[in-house]
């Protein structure tokens, strides 16, 4: 037999844990984050390069290196769609777009893949957030958002 006092802290227990669980759902919601996909690896995606499918739709083949990103500037228009396809030529290093919400590992024999929405202007960095050694500070590349006309 429970006596009120049991009754009670049940009943806020209770309460608690179904504001907790709307909350965490809620969030979740909200922050529309895309979990990284793991591609089967290949040889090809270890060649830096940019391609563009169509206007408004590209890939780009970032492969980290001590101390660098390759390529290491990516110039894509307003509105662009890109697929990031992330690796590593020697050590494991981190892909990092903070204004994207963008959190990849760059993993030596592994291809980690995101897409992002570029929809305002500007020049986005991307930084390494994974110790990767003696320059690690300096390894940083940039996405560069502009409208069409102005290449």
């Amino acid at each position: 037999m429970l006596d009120k006092y049991e009754g009670k802290a049940i009943g806020i227990t209770a309460i608690i844990i179904m504001v907790f669980l709307f909350s965490l759902l809620y969030v979740t919601g909200k922050q529309k984050t895309d979990v990284v996909e793991c591609v089967p690896y290949d040889k090809t995606y270890t060649t830096p390069r940019i391609n563009q499918i169509d206007s408004t739709t590209y890939q780009v083949f970032a492969v980290a290196k001590m101390w660098n990103f390759e390529p290491s500037q990516i110039y894509v228009p307003v509105g662009a769609e890109v697929d990031f396809f992330v690796t590593s030529g020697d050590v494991v290093h981190g892909f990092n777009i903070a204004e994207k919400n963008v959190n990849m590992m760059a993993v030596y024999g592994g291809i980690n893949k995101t897409t992002v929405k570029f929809t305002e202007p500007g020049i986005y960095k991307i930084t390494c957030h994974e110790y990767c050694g003696v320059g690690h500070q300096n390894m940083q590349a940039e996405v560069i958002v502009n409208y069409p006309n102005n290449y």
